[in-house]
């Protein structure tokens, strides 16, 4: 089976598509700059040249129509016609508690997402665009929304509620959700993949660090607890991010400062985690790295706060599990950033781990990066949320 995988925020849409035997990645690419001016079509076919094909795309419809034209073109395609595509995948962010697993799309369900996009009112809307736009443009292939919270739904209760009134869960159904589901299910399966060990019998800690970040707690194959919350700004310090502050912060500030809670909401979610740690030195870890190796105060102590964070949710994850197995890396930072490992992996000698240095430098593989004597065994994971995305796919549409 061939599966086109989705993933639609506001303004792009990025896709691949996938051999659901081989699971080859058959081409990939990105729309950007949807419904402004100067928007493309980034398009990649395995083993051709990368294209770029500036185009107007006034909405997600017309972004879905130009990747099947780049798929089905004749000279540069990989699909002879649109009828090779056996279904259709999407990433969506929220599902509330309506959603606990992966599900075929229908007008039931497109209705039921649609009652959560007050939970994320950012990229819930984006998501329905894009399969209301493959569903107009391949309305008889199958679609199947696989949802970053659902892998989260198996927390207990006392993970999940939040030290309010209980009224407000009743009512509004404020509780921590968490986010990055996909990536966390996909990495802690192959963990103990390549370990050679059972999932069911290990106690699992993924961190997740990209511009987004969390991390999550997996015991015998199932989330216990994650960091973020009921939306993805609860937890980990981010890239443009607070993560975690005392609620009162935004009174205080809105007061001093005086701003709407709104513009002090723009302020946490835009212009602070390491960006506004280091005052505005950079929110991508690349020129926070260079600028550690160069003395830069601003990059040294926003790289040092963000680790101390993951370390601490680390340990409050051991805790959670009473014990700890696997700790894995993955996504932008945590495959790609050693300095970032080898700064949070200070903080856990309680757990006997020792760092094989010369493994914690490569790239791209799965791959264990502490010593044979290391107590707790941390790795390296690439994520593959879009592989994880169309084998849900498959299992739902064959």
């Amino acid at each position: 089976m061939k599966i086109l995988v989705i993933n639609c925020g506001r303004s792009f849409l990025k896709f691949q598509l996938i051999d659901s035997e081989t699971e080859a990645v058959i081409a990939k690419g990105l729309c950007e700059r949807i419904g402004i001016e100067g928007s493309k079509l980034i398009y990649t076919p395995t083993g051709g040249e990368k294209q770029e094909i500036e185009e107007p795309m006034e909405d997600h419809k017309k972004a879905v129509s130009l990747v099947i034209d780049a798929l089905t073109d004749k000279e540069t395609g990989v699909l002879t016609s649109l009828s090779e595509i056996n279904a259709v995948g999407h990433r969506l962010v929220h599902g509330g508690e309506k959603f606990a697993s992966s599900t075929l799309i229908n007008e039931e369900v497109i209705a039921a997402i649609t009652e959560c996009n007050d939970l994320a009112p950012l990229h819930n809307p984006a998501n329905l665009i894009g399969i209301r736009a493959c569903k107009e443009l391949m309305p008889d292939v199958p679609q199947a929304g696989v949802f970053d919270t659902a892998f989260h739904q198996t927390m207990p209760e006392e993970a999940y509620l939040y030290g309010i009134p209980y009224e407000y869960y009743e009512k509004y159904r404020i509780r921590r959700y968490g986010f990055h589901g996909t990536s966390h299910s996909y990495v802690s399966a192959r963990a103990a993949e390549v370990l050679g060990k059972k999932y069911e019998d290990l106690k699992i800690i993924v961190c997740h660090l990209g511009n987004g970040a969390s991390v999550s707690a997996v015991k015998n194959g199932k989330c216990v607890d994650t960091s973020m919350g009921l939306t993805p700004l609860e937890g980990l310090i981010m890239g443009t991010r607070s993560g975690d502050i005392d609620p009162a912060i935004i009174e205080f500030l809105a007061h001093k400062e005086g701003r709407s809670i709104d513009e002090i909401m723009a302020v946490l979610n835009k212009k602070s985690g390491v960006l506004g740690l280091s005052e505005n030195v950079s929110s991508d870890f690349r020129d926070l790295e260079d600028g550690y190796n160069n003395g830069d105060a601003n990059a040294i102590r926003a790289l040092k706060t963000y680790c101390y964070r993951v370390a601490k949710y680390v340990g409050s994850y051991v805790a959670a599990m009473n014990g700890v197995d696997v700790i894995c890396f993955t996504a932008g930072i945590g495959e790609n950033a050693p300095l970032v490992r080898n700064f949070v992996c200070e903080h856990l000698g309680y757990l006997g781990v020792e760092l094989d240095q010369e493994a914690n430098h490569k790239r791209g593989e799965d791959i264990a990066i502490t010593t044979p004597e290391s107590r707790t065994t941390v790795m390296v994971i690439p994520t593959n949320e879009e592989l994880a995305i169309a084998r849900e796919t498959v299992r739902l549409a064959v």
